[in-house]
């Protein structure tokens, strides 16, 4: 799941930065700052739109900060691609149509167990045939649920959801994530955890206004 940062990226851009008229021989670009892994979120954002068609570059500033960091600088991406992975997911989820749900996987699919056995299935009529098991009425539930809001990024893996349970991680810069890990031993974690926040909750002495 681990994926080059940006290199393709870096190769696009630097010709248009080359364009630019020198200035001091020390100033830094955002492509160097970005090769040497300093990248703040505006240079990140500047190179993922150099590879998209279609940008959105307001709700992706207002977006672009997640648990975890930037979108922009830890996926290669940005916010709105992930916000239209993310809605077409949770729609296909509540729709019940498998067919929808399955076009939404990226393959390999990585699919962990409860008891933490790993399994990469690489063709789609395989995961067809165990659709049942990975995509429980518990996974389903948590993919109706999907926002962008709820989203936490790892550097160079992805954006992930409730522990890990859902992993959604772009093929190319600038491009559309797609789900590629679904683990079911983090969503019982995941659940073990809010269960036992409910539980301290409760008895608590609630304030007074």
């Amino acid at each position: 799941m681990n994926r080059l940062y940006l290199s393709p990226l870096l190769l696009a851009v630097t010709t248009a930065w080359a364009c630019v008229p020198d200035g001091d021989g020390d100033t830094e670009t955002p492509v160097d700052i970005v090769a040497k892994g300093e990248a703040a979120p505006g240079d990140c954002l500047l190179l993922v739109w150099s590879s998209q068609k279609e940008r959105n570059p307001q709700f992706d500033r207002d977006h672009d900060f997640v648990e975890g960091g930037a979108i922009s600088c830890a996926t290669g991406t940005s916010a709105s691609q992930f916000d239209v992975a993310i809605s077409t997911l949770r729609d296909a989820a509540r729709s019940g149509d498998k067919a929808r749900l399955l076009r939404e996987v990226g393959l390999p699919l990585l699919y962990i167990d409860s008891d933490g056995k790993r399994r990469e299935i690489r063709d789609r009529a395989e995961v067809e045939a165990v659709f049942d098991e990975i995509f429980d009425p518990a996974m389903i539930e948590v993919l109706q649920k999907l926002d962008l809001s709820r989203m936490s990024v790892a550097k160079d893996q992805g954006g992930f959801f409730e522990l890990g349970a859902i992993w959604l991680v772009v093929d190319r810069d600038g491009g559309r994530p797609r789900l590629m890990t679904v683990n079911r031993q983090a969503l019982d974690e995941a659940l073990n955890t809010a269960r036992e926040r409910a539980d301290r909750n409760q008895g608590e002495p609630v304030p007074f206004d």
